[in-house]
């Protein structure tokens, strides 16, 4: 099952950083890449509690040794609304601010990426919704995870939340790429479970949908397959151990692959299908693909059973001797087996969402219609109907 099928005659793109540092005490190097960068001031993309808990100071101090002005703009909100992006870059114009730092969670780095990008290009971010629409280069930007998920750090694209059409949309060009990404463990040790569970489910999420993926690329399947590998065996750890730095490091490296992976890549109808209920129901964006995961993998497995079979196989289940459906069958049963180990329930009325709700799903999940592309399996309206009901 581990025999690899590529399309010699496809093109295959692979984005990524210049730049990638993993290791303890890392973030210390900040100071010396962003002045590589060329950067005399540098604005601080973060959130508040990153700063009351002393991480930012960390970066400040850095910067500060490489005698870089430094400016904090911490205004970052959950699921972040495209404003705060032209708030942000119009601070950085501003400011005449050279360089950005994102010091957060995908929140936080997807709102420095726009607003570099915004600095330098006019109007809003949400003008440049689709793939390849920015015109200029952004400013240079670093790009710190303190959480190991969303593996924004070193993707291509900026997801913002629409609250006008109350939807998310995603802006994707190689400008949006960061220049440079630092990857601390100790930065991660803070977070609480159910924050690290929720997280790394986000990057298991981008880890099959990008090995899956019918546009999918060698260095996807390769980057994803280890992600999904490393996630089924550490994400419990962390989870069980916040001290584990083992484990901490583990994850925030499968996170980051799993990133680079779906930069090169798409992803699927997990996604598509979780956007409506992060967004109408306020559950974060990783507990959302979470619950949709299960089923959604439940409906795609017939779409590509050798690779659910390997799914498997990388989280741990015995697969020798059994026929691919019931090798496929492994890894939702997996996914399963880890959502209760993490307390992570996939029921949706679990989370009081009422089958009530049910059209208001459909409808909200058929907006997200772009990312039924590349999903191993067609969808329908009827398809989607039966996932959410599923779900419940």
């Amino acid at each position: 099952m581990n025999q690899a099928f590529y399309e010699i005659n496809k093109a295959s793109n692979f984005f990524s950083p210049k730049k990638i540092l993993l290791g303890q005490n890392i973030v210390k190097k900040v100071g010396e890449e962003a002045k590589t960068l060329g950067g005399s001031k540098a604005m601080i993309v973060t959130r508040p509690g990153l700063v009351s808990a002393g991480y930012a100071k960390f970066v400040e101090d850095a910067l500060h040794a490489e005698t870089i002005e430094v400016g904090i703009f911490d205004k970052v909100e959950l699921e972040p609304p495209a404003r705060n992006v032209d708030e942000c870059a119009h601070r950085i114009r501003e400011g005449k601010y050279d360089v950005v730092i994102g010091l957060g969670g995908g929140s936080v780095l997807d709102i420095a990426k726009g607003a570099a990008i915004m600095a330098t290009n006019p109007g809003a971010i949400l003008d440049y919704v689709g793939i390849d629409t920015v015109h200029k280069p952004g400013l240079p930007k670093i790009l710190i995870p303190t959480t190991a998920g969303s593996g924004s750090e070193v993707s291509r694209s900026v997801v913002v939340t629409d609250e006008q059409a109350n939807t998310k949309k995603s802006v994707a060009s190689s400008f949006v790429t960061p220049d440079v990404a630092i990857l601390d463990p100790m930065l991660t040790l803070s977070m609480p479970p159910q924050v690290t569970a929720n997280t790394g489910m986000d990057a298991l999420v981008h880890a099959i949908e990008s090995y899956v993926s019918a546009t999918t690329t060698p260095f996807a399947e390769i980057l994803a397959i280890e992600a999904v590998n490393l996630i089924a065996h550490n994400l419990p750890l962390a989870y069980s151990k916040g001290s584990n730095v083992i484990a901490r490091y583990n994850m925030l490296l499968a996170a980051n692959i799993a990133g680079l992976a779906f930069a090169s890549s798409r992803l699927g109808a997990v996604h598509g299908l979780a956007y409506v209920i992060d967004i109408a129901y306020h559950i974060p964006h990783g507990r959302a693909n979470a619950i949709m995961l299960p089923h959604v993998m439940n409906f795609n497995k017939t779409g590509n059973l050798r690779k659910f079979a390997r799914i498997a196989e990388a989280m741990g289940e015995n697969v020798e001797g059994l026929s691919m459906y019931e090798a496929a069958e492994k890894s939702v049963e997996a996914v399963k087996n880890l959502l209760n180990a993490l307390q992570i329930p996939f029921r949706l009325s679990q989370y009081g969402i009422s089958r009530d709700h049910l059209a208001k799903l459909v409808e909200g999940g058929m907006k997200q219609a772009r990312l039924f592309v590349p999903n191993p399996r067609d969808l329908t309206q009827e398809d989607v109907r039966r996932i959410y009901e599923e779900a419940f």
